[in-house]
């Protein structure tokens, strides 16, 4: 026999009621927070920068070039004959395409590797998430994105960030 409206909201009332009065712990986490803040982390970020750096210099390289092109064409404007001008504006239409490329394929690496390094993290912090909740007696963990309102004292954050790069030490 189906259940009615009625006793579905008396078994919703009869649950939430069992689970008060079962004192249940909660803690609350920024997992970007306790993310971003992992020895791993930031070693991740300072290595992506390094690595990624040439074509970053790369790039303002080819933007000072289209800008010094840009400056010629204004300045020389009236000087330079039809075949200058077109062969200045074709380099400086070159260097845009190649900036753009360069860009575009920066930008999906970044993203990947960035992407990578995140589901890596994000899988070991939910393990010592776990570990840390069963080790602080916790029922349940709960990410601040998802609450409207806690008490300072059920925050995890920093004891989370701390558990994990004791599980995993940046090398």
């Amino acid at each position: 026999m189906p259940i009615r409206p009625v006793s579905r909201l008396l078994v919703l009332c009869a649950a939430v009621t069992l689970t008060a009065a079962a004192q249940v712990k909660v803690g609350v986490i920024n997992t970007q927070k306790a993310l971003l803040d992992t020895g791993e982390m930031k070693k991740a970020q300072a290595d992506m920068e390094a690595k990624f750096k040439p074509r970053q210099d790369q790039m303002e390289k080819l933007q000072k070039d289209i800008q010094g092109i840009q400056q010629q064409l204004q300045t020389l404007a009236g000087k330079l004959n039809a075949q200058g001008e077109a062969e200045l504006q074709n380099q400086g239409a070159r260097k845009q395409k190649e900036l753009q490329r360069i860009g575009e394929d920066l930008q999906a690496d970044v993203d990947r590797e960035r992407s990578d390094i995140l589901q890596r993290a994000g899988n070991r912090m939910q393990e010592v998430v776990k570990k840390l909740a069963e080790s602080m007696g916790l029922d349940l963990v709960v990410d601040v994105s998802n609450t409207v309102f806690f008490k300072p004292a059920l925050e995890v954050t920093a004891q989370a960030t701390a558990a994990y790069d004791k599980a995993h030490p940046v090398k």
